[in-house]
C-alpha cells in the first residue's frame, strides 16, 4: 500500500510538471519568427495591408513576422502552401474574399483546399473598397461616360484582371451585365500589381481594383478614378462618386482580408494571435496609414465570428458566380 501511495504521489508530481511545461510552452509562443504567406505578388492590396501591419505585429509578438509572397493561380498556390503547413502557429495566411470565398466556386475541380475546412479563421483585419480605374488616355471620365462610350462598340475595349476567376473579373462581369456593355477580358498572373502595370502601359483600358492598390497612381495622375464600388463615398477621395450614385445600386463590393492558420493549430495559439492582431489593428499609426489609402479597419470580436462570416461569404459568392456564369478560361 505504501508503494502504491508513493507511486500515486509521484504520478501527481510528474503530471504537474508536464502540465507546467505545457503551460510554459504555450506562454512562450511565439518563440521564433512567424511566416505570413500572402498569395499575391508585391503591389496588390494584400501585400499593401501585410506590409503595413507587419512592423507593429512583429513588435507585439517579440518576433519577426516574415512576409512571403507566393503568387499564382489567382492566389491558389499560396493558399495551398499555407493550408498544408505545420499547424503550430508559425505559418499563417493573409487571405481575402477572392481566395477564400470565391475560388472554391470558380476552381471546383482543381482546388484541393476547402478554406472553411482547412483553415482556422483568426480575425478579419480590413475591408478594402473596390474602384473602377482607367488609363488616362481612355476618354471616359466617369462610369456613366464609360457605359455610353463602350456600349455602341461591344468587345472593342479591353479590361484587365489578376486572373479569370478573380474577384476583380467577377466585379467587371457584374458591371457589364448590369450596364449592358461588353468588353474583352485580359487576365494577368500574380495579383493586382501586374494587371495595374498592364493598365498603366495601355495594354488595357479599364479594370476593377482595390482602391489601396491604385491610390498612389490615381494621386500621381497615372490612372483615372472613375468610381468606387462602396455604399458611400470614400473619405480619401471625397469627390469620386460611388457606382450606386451612377445608377448601379448592386455594385457595392469590396475586398475584405483576414488572417488564417492551418486547421489543427492549438486553440491557445489562435487566442494569442487574435489578441495580438486586434492590438495591431487598433494602433493609431496603422489605422491612419490604411485609412489614408481608402482602407477600412474591420476586426472580428472572436475567431468564431470570423468563421461564421467566411461561411456566409462563401455561400454569397457561390451564387454570384452562378448568376454571372464566370468560369476559369
Amino acid at each position: 500500500m505504501r508503494f502504491i501511495g508513493q507511486a500515486l504521489r509521484a504520478g501527481v508530481v510528474i503530471a504537474g510538471i508536464l502540465a507546467a511545461g505545457a503551460a510554459l510552452g504555450q506562454s512562450a509562443y511565439p518563440s521564433k519568427p512567424i511566416r505570413l504567406i500572402i498569395p499575391f505578388a508585391p503591389g496588390g492590396a494584400s501585400d499593401f495591408v501585410g506590409r503595413i501591419i507587419q512592423p507593429r505585429w512583429s513588435e507585439l509578438a517579440g518576433q519577426n513576422i516574415l512576409v512571403e509572397n507566393r503568387a499564382g493561380a489567382s492566389g491558389n498556390i499560396g493558399m495551398d502552401a499555407a493550408a498544408k503547413a505545420v499547424p503550430d502557429g508559425y505559418t499563417l495566411y493573409l487571405g481575402n474574399v477572392g481566395t477564400t470565398a470565391i475560388n472554391p466556386s470558380i476552381y471546383k475541380t482543381s482546388l484541393s483546399v476547402v478554406p472553411t475546412r482547412d483553415f482556422v479563421p483568426i480575425t478579419q483585419v480590413v475591408d478594402v473598397p473596390s474602384a473602377l480605374v482607367a488609363n488616362p488616355s481612355f476618354p471616359p471620365n466617369s462610369a456613366r461616360e464609360l457605359i455610353a462610350y463602350v456600349k455602341p462598340q461591344p468587345g472593342k475595349f479591353f479590361f484587365a484582371s489578376p486572373g479569370p476567376g478573380s474577384a476583380n473579373r467577377l466585379e467587371m462581369e457584374r458591371f457589364m451585365k448590369s450596364s449592358g456593355i461588353q468588353m474583352t477580358h485580359v487576365p494577368y498572373k500574380g495579383g493586382a500589381g501586374p494587371a495595374i502595370t498592364g493598365l498603366l502601359g495601355g495594354e488595357t483600358s479599364v479594370m476593377f481594383v482595390t482602391l489601396s492598390s491604385a491610390a498612389s497612381q490615381v494621386r500621381g495622375g497615372k490612372l483615372k478614378l472613375l468610381a468606387v464600388a462602396a455604399p458611400q463615398r470614400v473619405s480619401a477621395f471625397p469627390n469620386t462618386p460611388t457606382l450606386v450614385e451612377e445608377g448601379l445600386p448592386e455594385m457595392t463590393n469590396g475586398s475584405w482580408q483576414g488572417v488564417f492558420a492551418p486547421a489543427g493549430t492549438p486553440a491557445e495559439v489562435i487566442a494569442k494571435l487574435h489578441t495580438m492582431l486586434l492590438q495591431v489593428m487598433e494602433t493609431p499609426d496603422v489605422k491612419k496609414r490604411l485609412n489614408d489609402s481608402g482602407v477600412d479597419v474591420v476586426t472580428s470580436r472572436l475567431p468564431e465570428e470570423f468563421a461564421a462570416f467566411l461561411r456566409a461569404e462563401t455561400e454569397r459568392w457561390a451564387q454570384v458566380v452562378k448568376d454571372s456564369g464566370a468560369t476559369v478560361d
